[in-house]
């Protein structure tokens, strides 16, 4: 299984990144024989014409909506880099999936690709210096240092600063592939300065194959969470093989019917706060507690020890408390913005009944209840129901309460 497989219906993208690959095994190649590489296989900046694809270069900017799969293409291309299959000598294509190169990459246990994601709000000006010193270096082992940011809009603008230095002056066998919701989430400094590749949200067939063949997922199951979150590959497998997720979801597919009065409304709202409160509890139960035990472990204060921290320790315990609660923090974000995805998706059915469009429900479980609320309502009000929806997402986004931010939403989606 080529590295390519996992990257789901791109396959535009998929043939780029596989002729850079090609020309960037030939440039290592020769480099290591001591021959000068063919012309147009040397790497070359940014600013040089791009005309053909197969150009290989420094830095990579991995742009599509949620779930389009940037970070599974920039992994499937840092495997592709350091493949070493024999096969590449007869005319092979780099990235066949299986040599040791591709499967370490793959995993994540390859020792020149390092894969940088974040479960806090931003990456800062520390871990992004730390990333910069570890580009400098040459390769340990493997062909070329390739660093993936998998995260790259949170990085703060000091961050970002620190980091298009790096991208500006590149180490000779250093890579860049950094992977962001749309150009305008990264510093226009730093995408001036690298290749873009844009990627679509995948078709609802492909993402329901993928979960088939690689998952082992029931056709008919997989074909109901491909369509329910409209091709966006991590959700629809969460979906698939979660219940706990289905039945988040099931509640939130409910609240329209619930939003008939004041008092279902704050209600309803109260609910979505608490079961992404829920989300951040369960994350802290399963990763806060351990965390906790290895520092204290590694102070000196493990189990059977008293439990008090030597002296001048507790500046370490501060510091890993406060990041667990940003981390607690952007879990409930992510898992109330999800909920509010599902519930656009829901309106999105209802206009789509009411304007009498040819398209499948992505939600056609509830096909009731869309019916219901199309029925008593206009495509006007759908609409405006629609912006409440997403101002709600926006209003989250400059962090305002979200209790508050979700009882306004719910109260515009009484009003229509």
């Amino acid at each position: 299984m080529a590295v390519w497989d996992d990257v789901v219906g791109q396959d535009r993208v998929t043939a780029q990144l596989a002729a850079a690959a090609r020309d960037a095994d030939a440039l290592v190649s020769a480099d290591q024989a001591g021959q000068e590489p063919p012309r147009g296989e040397r790497p070359e900046p940014p600013s040089a014409d791009r005309s053909g694809a197969s150009q290989m270069t420094h830095a990579w900017l991995f742009t599509g909506p949620p779930g389009s799969g940037r970070s599974s293409a920039a992994r499937a291309f840092a495997a592709a880099l350091q493949c070493v299959s024999p096969d590449r000598a007869l005319g092979g294509a780099p990235g066949c999936g299986f040599c040791d190169g591709c499967h370490t990459a793959l995993i994540g246990t390859h020792a020149d690709v390092e894969i940088v994601r974040t479960d806090l709000l931003s990456i800062g000006v520390k871990e992004t210096r730390d990333l910069v010193r570890r580009s400098s270096l040459s390769p340990s082992g493997g062909r070329w240092q390739v660093i993936v940011l998998e995260d790259a809009d949170r990085l703060t603008e000091g961050a970002g600063n620190v980091l298009l230095k790096a991208v500006e002056e590149p180490a000779p066998r250093t890579v860049w592939l950094l992977c962001a919701p749309s150009v305008e989430d990264v510093l226009p400094t730093i995408r001036s300065r690298c290749r873009l590749l844009s990627l679509r949200t995948p078709p609802v067939d492909a993402v329901a194959d993928v979960l088939v063949r690689r998952d082992g997922i029931e056709p008919a199951a997989a074909d109901r969470a491909a369509r329910a979150t409209q091709g966006h590959i991590g959700r629809a497998r969460r979906l698939a093989t979660d219940e706990r997720a289905r039945a988040r979801r099931t509640a939130v597919l409910k609240l329209p019917l619930r939003v008939d009065d004041i008092g279902g409304c704050l209600k309803a709202a109260q609910e979505l706060i608490d079961a992404a409160g829920e989300d951040a509890k369960q994350v802290a139960e399963e990763v806060d507690t351990k965390e906790t035990e290895e520092l204290r472990a590694a102070l000196g204060a493990a189990a059977g020890t008293g439990g008090r921290l030597p002296r001048g320790t507790a500046g370490a315990m501060k510091e890993l408390q406060d990041k667990q609660k940003r981390r607690s923090t952007r879990t409930q974000r992510d898992s109330l913005d999800l909920a509010l995805v599902d519930l656009t998706g829901f309106y999105r059915d209802v206009l789509a009944l009411q304007v009498g469009a040819s398209v499948p429900l992505a939600n056609d479980e509830v096909r009731d209840s869309v019916q219901r609320i199309a029925t008593a309502s206009t495509p006007e009000r759908t609409l405006r129901r629609i912006e409440a929806v997403i101002a709600c997402r926006e209003a989250l986004d400059r962090n305002v309460a979200p209790l508050l931010a979700v009882e306004a939403m719910t109260v515009a989606l009484r009003a229509g």
